[in-house]
């Protein structure tokens, strides 16, 4: 099954909530309990089209880069002076000592 079929199943699951939920509304009226449940099925209705338009996007990530790409990383050493007064993590500073 493809991510399209599942988002098609979940958005044929959740009209079928829909519809349950107004069955449900019929019969015991508009109060605050269903009028909750249906602002929760509103909510799941709008979560569902920004999935779908997050799908259609793509991958997040860089626009025009493949996320299997290879990135070069250089051999030659780091400057040194990049780690002037830094603290290890956990350890501190190189001049003091552990209470």
């Amino acid at each position: 099954m493809s991510l399209q079929d599942d988002l098609t199943a979940v958005e044929r699951s959740l009209d079928g909530l829909v519809q349950a939920v107004g069955k449900l509304e019929s019969r015991i009226g508009g109060g605050l309990d269903i009028r909750r449940v249906r602002s929760d099925t509103d909510h799941l209705r709008e979560s569902l089209a920004l999935l779908r338009q997050g799908v259609a996007a793509g991958p997040p990530g860089r626009p025009g880069k493949a996320e299997d790409e290879m990135v070069p990383v250089s051999d030659t050493p780091y400057n040194s002076a990049l780690w002037t007064d830094a603290e290890d993590e956990g350890l501190g500073a190189k001049d003091r000592h552990a209470p």
